[in-house]
């Protein structure tokens, strides 16, 4: 029998593909910066390779300055889609390195700085996308607030107040802006957590918005597929991003994501390909669903 040509692909070890704690990461002022960051995070600019899954679509993200929407940015370029960008007025710094990798993929961009607590910025958010590009494909909504107390009673209403906007209410406003202009075969992609079926008690209000958008991600499927329009949601577990030194105590930070099967944190480019699936039109028979990319803790 002649000798076998095939080369033995290469073995990956997922467990081995990131950093894992215990890491030296100090606390950093809200909403932090990947530069602030020890590691630095993984947002595919080196890495991640596109195949035109996603040609001719433009995409509106928001938390498009770092962690997954930096990484969803940069892949979506790189799939050939045009992206429209929201980020706080803060991370202009942030959101000006990914309109860089968006530019060096080819593709045209539109960056719109505001507060997603506030209902005309995300009329505006919709409004000057299809200005800019004459249509809307893609709303990506992953942007999203949260902070930590031990007690109830450390929670301030204007913290609660603020984690409900960001989370749920610019969810519902931008959807309920975008769905009209939204052609047969376009896609809605949320961002819930493994927080929305195992909440932590230092996270009270955040917890409860990732439920409510497991909730509202099913139920606009169904009202969204009367036009063609796809509705789905990832559901991360721990992700090495700004946020995580930004809201949460130090000593938590340190262990990220140790908990997992992997014995760390997800890197924000393994997150990216979930999206540009959800995207595609390979996953044109899936909506109203929930993806989990949480290293082995989704309980469902």
């Amino acid at each position: 029998m002649p000798e076998s040509t095939v080369q033995d692909p290469k073995k990956v070890n997922p467990k081995e593909e990131g950093p894992k704690p215990t890491f030296q990461q100090e606390k950093i002022p809200h909403p932090g910066s990947p530069d602030e960051m020890n590691p630095k995070p993984d947002h595919g600019e080196e890495s991640y390779r596109g195949f035109g899954r996603l040609e001719g679509k433009v995409a509106l993200v928001t938390g498009g300055d770092s962690g997954i929407g930096r990484a969803v940015s940069i892949a979506f370029a790189r799939e050939g889609a045009d992206l429209a960008l929201s980020y706080l007025p803060e991370e202009e710094k942030d959101a000006s390195e990914t309109i860089q990798w968006i530019k060096k993929a080819g593709r045209k961009e539109l960056h719109i700085a505001g507060s997603l607590c506030d209902q005309n910025y995300c009329k505006q958010l919709i409004e000057q996308t299809i200005g800019r590009f004459g249509r809307l494909d893609l709303l990506i909504n992953i942007a999203g607030y949260q902070s930590t107390h031990d007690s109830i009673e450390e929670f301030t209403d204007e913290e609660f107040d603020r984690t409900w906007k960001t989370n749920v209410y610019a969810l519902f406003w931008l959807c309920r802006a975008a769905l009209p202009h939204m052609k047969e075969g376009s896609a809605i992609i949320n961002t819930a957590s493994i927080q929305a079926f195992e909440p932590s008690p230092n996270l009270l209000p955040y917890a409860a918005t990732k439920s409510a958008i497991v909730s509202m991600t099913k139920t606009l499927s169904h009202i969204a597929m009367k036009k063609g329009v796809r509705v789905n949601a990832v559901a991360p577990g721990p992700v090495w991003t700004p946020l995580i030194p930004a809201t949460m105590p130090e000593e938590k930070v340190k262990e990220f994501g140790k908990n997992t099967d992997f014995g760390r944190p997800a890197q924000p480019v393994e997150l990216a390909p979930l999206y540009v699936f959800l995207a595609s039109n390979e996953s044109r028979y899936v909506t109203g669903e929930v993806y989990g990319a949480t290293g082995g803790r989704m309980p469902y």
